[in-house]
């Protein structure tokens, strides 16, 4: 096993849970509230149960932490629809578009066998 990635210097578990309290995102606050728990000496399986999620989450928070700071812990919008391949024409896009049928059809009036 590896060794866990440290948490930043600049930062303790006091100054984290005050971030957390002003915080307007709840999923940044949940998160700095699990790292303010190993800034205390807590294990990371603790803020992993803490946070609701698993351990390479908690790293994937503590790398994005280091790297940004508390901003970094702030969700984001996914980044959109469903991947592309990269080496999509987007003029062949609408050549692969089909018009669907309508929903339904107007009938041509009463046939002979419902008279």
């Amino acid at each position: 096993m590896s060794a866990p990635v440290l948490l930043r210097r600049d930062f303790d578990a006091e100054g984290l849970r005050a971030l957390a309290k002003a915080a307007r995102d709840p999923a940044q606050t949940r998160r700095l509230l699990a790292l303010s728990a190993i800034y205390a000496g807590g294990s990371r399986s603790a803020a992993a149960a803490l946070g609701g999620v698993g351990l390479q989450t908690v790293r994937d928070w503590v790398v994005a932490f280091n790297a940004h700071g508390p901003d970094g812990l702030i969700g984001g919008k996914a980044p959109g629809a469903r991947p592309r391949h990269h080496a999509q024409a987007p003029d062949a896009i609408p050549a692969f578009k089909k018009p669907s049928p309508p929903a339904w059809r107007r009938s041509r009036g009463p046939s002979a066998a419902s008279r």
